[in-house]
């Protein structure tokens, strides 16, 4: 990977989890191919807009703090973000975790495949089934 494509995907995992914390559907899915793929640890294979407008729906006021950002050394155009989600849920709960997610990106610089990493024993704890 270029120089260049590590600051461009850098770039747009800043854009994406600025997009996320503030709940903005139609940017974070604008980052995406239009045939992408999202696996979430808690609902499977699922397409960016149904997938965020969940999210979005059941979010309130969330924070995202980003904790770094890694760059492939296989000549992918592939990056992960490592970051902090305190996740504030509508009702006022709060589910708080790291998370790592794994982008894929095409030759236009757009998102193809994003794989969300993250610990869900005690977030179905917390959770239950509100995001299911």
């Amino acid at each position: 990977m270029s120089d260049a494509e590590a600051k461009q995907f850098a770039g747009k995992l800043q854009e994406y989890l600025q997009q996320l914390e503030e709940g903005n559907v139609d940017g974070v899915v604008a980052l995406f191919a239009t045939d992408a793929r999202i696996y979430s640890p808690l609902l499977g294979w699922v397409s960016p807009r149904p997938f965020y407008a969940k999210l979005a729906d059941a979010s309130g006021n969330s924070r995202i703090t980003l904790l770094d950002i890694f760059h492939s050394t296989q000549g992918k155009h592939s990056a992960n973000a490592y970051f902090r989600y305190d996740w504030v849920l509508r009702d006022g709960s709060k589910v708080c975790f790291d998370c790592i997610d794994v982008f894929d990106f095409n030759a236009q610089g757009l998102i193809e495949k994003l794989v969300i990493i993250y610990d869900t024993h005690q977030i179905r704890a917390d959770l239950g089934d509100r995001f299911v």
